[in-house]
């Protein structure tokens, strides 16, 4: 299976900008069930230097450099990426297996300084848009989590809540909105339900970080989908000790599966934002997205 994606990003500045610095994460990275056949990456204007790099978490990041005066600046990018379905199955069978860990025998394991351990504490820590310490929002996870109770079964049951008692509101929030407003109101979108849920089992002394990617949607039945209908989306993943990262979905409920396609992780969006950067100049200026996922299947 094969996924064609394209994603532009466009500003529109108010007054003429001199000095443009910008860090891009929009090519998606090779995972286990996932592998990226082509990619390229344009701007307009022209960019006078560019740099592509891997960060710390392995997340493809490209620095442009635009020195020349511009009013615009539009960042095109366009990927191929193959879906493994046979890795896909793999993983939901080892996410079967994972479920024989309790909370109680998950955060004992914890205790342990193994590789993977040492890796995941990481996902453990406060960071930028995620501060722990609030009663609340641990009160209210911690009903989902029974010392004896599988871990597994008690992170999708914690999932399925948030889905319940949140609505999604478009233009409520922005990056800047802290997690308890998110807690307080009971809505938000994507990028909201994940850190809230990241923030909520932090508190419980488990190790999750943020997933950035895009989720294939399809049209009502008998209509045509329309180009650019399509958005950036965001989830989260919890470390299982012994078993890896299992990823959850609490904006649509689901586990992650073949319609999930990943940019990027790290412990928040900080770490994996699709595009920010520095301009010289003054003024508003006016965002545009468009973003488009279509499925190409393949045959034999």
């Amino acid at each position: 299976m094969l996924y064609q994606i394209y994603h532009s990003t466009q500003f529109t500045y108010q007054q003429w900008v001199s000095f443009s610095h910008n860090l891009v994460r929009l090519k998606p990275r090779n995972t286990p069930s996932q592998t990226l056949v082509d990619f390229s990456l344009s701007s307009d204007p022209i960019v006078s230097e560019m740099e592509s790099y891997d960060d710390y978490f392995g997340n493809h990041l490209t620095h442009l450099l635009i020195r020349q005066p511009h009013h615009h600046l539009k960042v095109t990018a366009r990927s191929c990426v193959a879906m493994d379905l046979d890795a896909i199955e793999q993983h939901r069978a080892l996410a079967e297996f994972s479920k024989v860990l309790s909370y109680e025998q998950v955060l004992s394991a914890f205790r342990k300084n193994t590789p993977d351990v040492i890796e995941a504490k990481q996902f453990c820590l406060p960071s930028r848009f995620i501060t722990l310490g609030n009663r609340d929002l641990r009160e209210y996870a911690l009903r989902s989590f029974a010392p004896e109770k599988s871990l597994y079964e008690s992170v999708e049951e914690f999932m399925g809540r948030i889905f319940q008692d949140f609505k999604f509101v478009s233009g409520f929030s922005n990056i800047s909105t802290p997690v308890e407003e998110v807690f307080k109101e009971r809505k938000g979108v994507c990028q909201d339900f994940s850190h809230l849920a990241i923030t909520a089992l932090r508190s419980l002394g488990l190790s999750a970080r943020y997933m950035s990617g895009y989720l294939e949607t399809l049209p009502p039945e008998g209509e045509k989908k329309l180009f650019g209908a399509d958005a950036s989306h965001a989830w989260f993943s919890v470390f299982i000790p012994g078993f890896g990262w299992f990823d959850f979905d609490p904006t649509n409920n689901i586990v992650p599966s073949h319609q999930h396609i990943v940019l990027g992780f790290g412990r928040d969006f900080g770490d994996c934002s699709p595009m920010q950067g520095v301009v010289q100049g003054s003024g508003m200026s006016h965002l545009n997205v468009m973003v488009d996922v279509s499925r190409d299947e393949l045959e034999g």
